[in-house]
């Protein structure tokens, strides 16, 4: 039976990846932070339906002492590292969270593989924002990166190390440069978690209206499980190697509203009110991606259309709201 180590587990991505390793047969991992371990129920919502099925365990990645013990125990023949503070912020507490998260957190997990378990494969989640304000659209593997936040930076810094060790140590470790990818299960953080919960108490009465920056705005948005999915075909190719994994298709923020809104049964343009201050800087090139590399190496492809993805999004959130769940 293979296992496999995932660094936030307990998020969006986590989950679908705890659940299709289920599925085909391995032994499943995660490493969560005290707090949710002391209070599960709230701490780890996405992964309740999990708990006994996989195996959790305190730790830190900035902590390397904690990382060798537990790869010392695990011996994973597999790593996925999600965890990632998705915020774009610019005070310095925050960017050395992020710093530390991403680039600290990273090389600590390479180097414990090395020195434990050299033959663990490796997955990082990259993300788009690698390319910050791209020169060309849509964005593959050789467009150069453009990254204009903390966040952003941190992950060019993990994706270059992330290299290095694959060139200098032979290690099979890959970079899945990941486009907004949704599900029921994205965090109310997003803007189209907050569109799609915000729909659902409006469509039960328990809000007026939804309040949203530039409604003109486009995004490259896929499917959560289909996303994940990539992620375990990428640890299986005989070499490693870096995917930009997106649908290559743009949405406007207003289409997504307009469907969230009729999905529920109501006209948009009752309730939708727009601030300048969620406006974002106007995008030259819009962040689009190009996934045919995944496609022609392994056949991967993000398919279910987001009218679907909204729906579905939409359904799960009126039940939340519903039965006082957390969609608030």
């Amino acid at each position: 039976m293979k296992r496999a180590l995932i660094t936030g587990i307990s998020g969006q991505d986590g989950s679908f990846l705890s659940e299709l390793l289920l599925e085909k047969g391995y032994e499943v991992h995660g490493i969560i932070k005290r707090e949710s371990i002391e209070d599960p129920d709230h701490k780890l919502p996405n992964i309740r339906h999990l708990l006994g099925k996989i195996h959790l365990h305190q730790g830190s990645l900035t902590d390397h002492l904690s990382l060798y013990k537990l790869f010392q125990k695990v011996q994973p023949d597999e790593c996925y590292h999600l965890a990632a503070s998705s915020f774009v912020s610019y005070s310095f507490a925050h960017e050395t969270e992020i710093l530390n998260s991403h680039f600290t957190g990273t090389h600590h997990l390479l180097a414990t593989i090395l020195e434990v378990r050299p033959t663990c494969r490796f997955f990082f989640a990259g993300s788009s924002e690698m390319f910050g304000e791209p020169s060309v659209s849509p964005q593959n593997e050789d467009t150069p990166f453009n990254p204009k936040s903390i966040y952003g930076i941190s992950k060019v810094a993990s994706l270059h190390l992330i290299r290095n060790y694959r060139q200098k140590e032979k290690m099979h470790a890959s970079v899945g440069i990941l486009y907004n990818h949704e599900s029921p299960r994205r965090g109310r953080q997003f803007v189209t978690r907050k569109i799609t919960s915000t729909v659902a108490r409006i469509k039960l009465g328990l809000a007026k209206e939804l309040v949203l920056g530039n409604l003109d705005a486009h995004r490259d948005w896929g499917y959560a499980p289909d996303t994940v999915n990539a992620m375990w075909q990428m640890l299986q190719q005989p070499e490693p190697d870096d995917y930009v994994l997106a649908t290559g298709k743009l949405h406007t923020v207003r289409e997504f509203v307009t469907l969230a809104f009729s999905a529920a049964g109501l006209d948009h343009r009752d309730f939708v009110k727009t601030d300048e201050k969620f406006f974002r800087a106007s995008e030259k090139n819009p962040l689009c991606g190009d996934s045919s590399k995944a496609q022609k190496k392994f056949g991967w492809e993000c398919g279910k259309p987001l009218r679907e993805i909204i729906r579905e999004m939409i359904e799960e959130d009126l039940k939340r709201v519903g039965s006082g769940g957390d969609a608030a």
